[in-house]
């Protein structure tokens, strides 16, 4: 009996012992990273420069995969279907790792099964910023003149269930306003109509709206935040209308579901050295992302996520949001 348990545990070692052997080895060849946005986008721009800078960190670089389109779908679907080795990872956002479970039916992968996180990058807040000559300073001011004159305010913003519209729905509901949106397929397309007077308001991610605003081109009446940015001191918080409402986007480094914890562990020590370079954390300062220093281990982003599903779940359910 000794003899045979012996040998089924001698079996049992040598089976495991390749996927031992790569793990340790890990990476010996290029590891893929598929964006969800168009090369140029705010998400690209940023996957690549961490990319690049990763690069020191291991001993092989990572090599950008844009699949745009289907409010991240595709990136998303691409990703959860690769295989869990360590060789494919994925660069999540909000929508493709919470918002579209609750907006959108009939989704091809599960954002709460087919992900595991790896290490959370930074928060990617809004602004709700007017065109410069446009009346109201303050969103109290904006709230007033929608309910004496709905027909001059509207609200450019991406489709309605993006995060874009769901801030501005969630805005019109609190601050009891009567403006019309206008949803784009494009988000550039958004603010130069905003630019053009063609829309009064425009909500879009900070990085977006950002130089618009520092040009004049636009004026920035709040950012999505429960207080104000360090980098934008004198744009008012949503929270300073709305007591302790915040609503910012997100990035989050993941891999495909099942991948080996060694290999996630390191991939998870290798960014978070990257992002506590002061260098790295000027450059994303300086293109509205918050790094957040707490989230640095891969039970902190797991909670992370947990608690993003608990808040859009409450969220749509206020709003009346339905997936379709």
């Amino acid at each position: 009996m000794k003899k045979c348990a012996k040998t089924r545990l001698c079996l049992a070692l040598l089976a495991i012992a390749p996927a031992l052997h790569a793990q340790d080895s890990w990476p010996t060849k290029p590891i893929k990273l598929i964006v969800s946005h168009a090369p140029g986008s705010s998400s690209d721009v940023v996957a690549r420069y961490l990319a690049s800078r990763m690069a020191n960190q291991l001993p092989q670089p990572l090599v950008i995969e844009n699949r745009p389109g289907g409010q991240n779908i595709i990136g998303a679907q691409a990703a959860a279907r690769a295989t869990p080795d360590g060789y494919t990872l994925f660069y999540g956002t909000t929508g493709a790792l919470v918002s579209n479970l609750y907006t959108l039916s009939k989704l091809p992968y599960d954002p709460k099964q087919d992900f595991t996180p790896i290490r959370f990058i930074g928060y990617s807040p809004f602004m709700v910023a007017a065109h410069p000559k446009f009346g109201p300073n303050t969103l109290d001011e904006v709230f007033a003149l929608s309910r004496q004159s709905p027909d001059q305010v509207s609200v450019a913003t991406e489709a309605a269930k993006t995060f874009s519209g769901i801030l501005a729905g969630a805005l019109k509901a609190m601050g009891k306003a009567e403006w019309s949106s206008v949803p784009y397929s494009k988000s550039s397309e958004a603010l130069q109509d905003t630019i053009a007077g063609r829309t009064q308001l425009v909500v879009l991610p900070t990085a977006v709206v950002l130089s618009q605003v520092q040009d004049k081109r636009l004026k920035g009446l709040a950012v999505s935040t429960v207080s104000r940015l360090a980098n934008l001191p004198d744009i008012p918080a949503l929270g300073e209308t709305f007591p302790g409402f915040g609503f910012s986007g997100w990035h989050m480094l993941v891999a495909p579901a099942q991948t080996p914890t060694p290999v996630l562990e390191r991939l998870n020590q290798a960014l978070s050295a990257v992002l506590a370079d002061p260098e790295v954390s000027r450059y994303l300062t300086s293109l509205g992302i918050a790094t957040d220093p707490a989230l640095d281990s891969l039970k902190a982003n797991r909670q992370f996520l947990d608690k993003e599903h608990e808040t859009w779940t409450g969220l749509v359910q206020r709003l009346g949001i339905h997936p379709e």
